[in-house]
């Protein structure tokens, strides 16, 4: 983050107390924090870093789901596990497989609980919509004016 002390602490301050989210106030309201923000070095790189951490704990509390939808998935097709259960540690089939599907079904929930903490505690999602809005944007620019038109239709 910038080592810059911020402009105007009143709206820094205020800034600061929402997290840098200014996406549900009326654009009428909005333009003086967003002008700060385009005029404040130090306010701005803070809430690119809290942006930047609210997208990360979006990314890997998706991630951390789909490792476990993978860990039920390879449960299925493990051998090696199995002869280690039964002729090392001399555990029952069955216990063997309940364990490691309540495991993975604990880990999938706590996983989806996290992400939706994740996703309605913070911006992120609004941010990473309006970053997903931006590239389209971008994209549709590139684009020749004969398929620009076929997608209006």
């Amino acid at each position: 983050m910038a080592k810059t002390q911020c402009i105007d602490r009143v709206v820094g301050a205020i800034l600061g107390s929402w997290r840098y989210d200014i996406s549900a106030l009326s654009p009428e309201m909005r333009k003086d924090y967003e002008q700060h923000l385009a005029e404040c070095t130090s306010c701005r790189a803070r809430q690119k870093f809290h942006r930047s951490l609210d997208g990360a704990l979006a990314v890997l509390t998706a991630l951390s789901m789909i490792s476990f939808l993978f860990a039920l998935a390879v449960l299925q097709r493990v051998k090696y596990m199995e002869h280690v259960a039964f002729n090392i540690l001399h555990l029952e089939k069955i216990s063997v497989y309940q364990m490691l599907v309540s495991a993975a079904f604990a880990g999938l929930g706590f996983s989806l609980i996290a992400f939706i903490l994740v996703m309605t505690t913070t911006p992120a999602s609004a941010y990473l919509g309006g970053m997903a809005a931006e590239r389209t944007r971008l994209i549709e620019a590139r684009l020749p004016e004969s398929i620009r038109s076929l997608r209006l239709r």
